[in-house]
């Protein structure tokens, strides 16, 4: 028999009178692998290796093979092909080997090839004369023009490929990023408007060690921006149905008068972590104050009833005009009465809204024990953490969650702990609206840790509500001219 003791990190506290309530153990959450939930499993690249995609059979009827269109400099064509030639062959792990399964090859896993675009027009190669690209004038400024050109290019052959890989090579990394530039975050925006996926690629991917990790995560990658569907959540137990997520996220910018403007990011999930989209939203009424848009609420009543009333337009338009039973909403700072107030407002014809304020190291970590071997001692710690899925219920509306943790069951072994660095800490979620379990709460946000598609972990730290929006704020604030429209999140990965 396993039990659990907890240590405070701060100093002060009262170790003999204190006392911590029972806690909960959450099952792993499924992953299912087509329409029916007949094919499942808790692991996903196991669940991948052993039943395909989950959209597998549809998406070979929508294309015959993922055709890559390539913006690299002139010298980088050889590497380029030797990395995609990385994913179309087998490959045993050679790290994480609990964890990881073995590679396949793109085509045996996903049941189409991956091939490049045969329109010489879809290739395109800048110049390697970095004297003549990039350092005569503003070579940020010079890169964002070649950017701009090349996706305008590949605009007229859109019909000619599906993804785009783009190698930009450490060399250039002066013109990057700078305090007024991200080229990682100008592709994402400027080729999202032309409804265009890209993949970016700097020079780690030709030395990186672990070839079955490498062709495992950017498979999956390829394939989901692309148009593919590699896994869904299956029903989680006593959810109801037709529920639906929201994340939102917010980031500052200024104008030119020095108004700080606030973007928000809100991120939109079907029930079973599908239809994943979000809303670029710039909030109409500006904050004067830096030390006040920095405080909560950064959005006003009619801010959150706008960006929360286009979002629940995006989940009609996906599921036939239909309203979710049950709207869950997270975000990472308290809901305010202002922000309360406007989300009932958009929100009113949905019988069940729950407001959860999602926030990570809450100052608690946690140690697992067993039943001890020798005499004379009760327990004594395990040789792995605390499970992942454990939840301790502080109060009424908040509970911790360990969403780090041993996870036996997505093991190819016996044990598994991802990252296996330190003691885990929770994340702490804390329900503003909302009359459901807290075990709910905490299921949900255990499963949409696994719903990220931009990696080949089993989970991320946060919800993919929190990860996604947070993303894509950033680079919505980082991009002044990318349109207050809704995307598709492929287009940002």
């Amino acid at each position: 028999m396993t039990i659990t003791t907890f240590i405070e990190e701060k100093s002060n506290m009262d170790y003999k009178n204190s006392k911590l309530p029972p806690f909960l153990l959450l099952d792993e959450p499924q992953l299912t692998f087509n329409p029916d939930d007949s094919f499942l499993d808790v692991n996903p690249l196991r669940g991948l290796n052993k039943f395909g995609a989950y959209n597998k059979e549809s998406f070979q009827k929508y294309t015959t093979a993922v055709r890559i269109a390539t913006i690299i400099p002139e010298n980088g064509g050889s590497k380029i092909k030797e990395l995609v030639n990385t994913l179309r062959t087998p490959h045993y792990p050679n790290d994480r080997k609990e964890y990881v399964s073995e590679f396949n090859g793109f085509e045996k896993l996903f049941g189409i090839p991956l091939v490049a675009s045969q329109t010489k027009l879809a290739h395109i190669k800048w110049p390697n004369d970095l004297n003549n690209f990039l350092y005569n004038g503003n070579p940020s400024v010079k890169l964002m023009q070649a950017i701009k050109n090349s996706i305008e290019q590949l605009m007229n052959i859109r019909d000619q490929f599906d993804v785009v890989l783009i190698y930009l090579p450490k060399i250039w990394e002066f013109a990057l990023k700078t305090p007024s530039f991200d080229a990682h975050d100008y592709i994402k925006a400027i080729s999202a408007q032309s409804g265009i996926p890209t993949q970016v690629i700097n020079d780690r991917a030709f030395t990186f060690n672990y070839k079955a990790s490498l062709a495992w995560r950017l498979s999956i990658a390829l394939y989901v921006k692309a148009g593919g569907i590699p896994w869904k959540l299956a029903p989680l137990p006593g959810i109801p149905e037709n529920t639906a997520y929201i994340g939102l996220a917010y980031a500052l910018k200024d104008n030119l008068q020095g108004t700080h403007y606030v973007t928000c990011c809100s991120q939109v999930f079907d029930a079973d972590g599908g239809g994943m989209q979000f809303v670029a939203f710039e909030a109409r009424d500006p904050v004067e104050n830096i030390e006040d848009a920095r405080r909560n609420p950064f959005l006003s009543r009619n801010d959150m009833r706008s960006v929360l009333a286009r979002s629940l337009n995006l989940y009609q338009t996906r599921n036939g005009g239909m309203l979710p039973r049950r709207l869950v909403i997270h975000k990472t700072t308290p809901f305010k009465t202002d922000e309360l107030d406007g989300a009932f407002d958009a929100l009113s014809a949905i019988k069940e809204v729950e407001c959860i304020q999602v926030t990570s190291n809450p100052g608690l970590r946690g140690v697992w024990l067993k039943k001890s071997q020798e005499s004379g001692k009760i327990s004594e710690p395990d040789g792995y953490p605390v499970p992942r899925g454990t939840v301790l219920q502080r109060t009424e509306k908040s509970a911790l969650i360990w969403v780090a943790g041993n996870a036996p069951s997505a093991s190819l072994k016996n044990d598994y702990y991802q990252g296996k660095k330190s003691i885990p800490c929770p994340i702490n979620i804390t329900r503003f609206t909302g009359d459901s379990p807290m075990q709910f709460s905490a299921l949900e946000a255990l499963a949409l840790t696994k719903m990220d598609w931009n990696n080949d972990a089993l989970y991320d730290p946060v919800p993919v509500t929190i990860r996604y929006s947070q993303q894509l704020a950033k680079i919505i604030a980082n991009v002044p001219d990318l349109p207050s429209n809704a995307y598709a999140y492929r287009l940002f990965m």
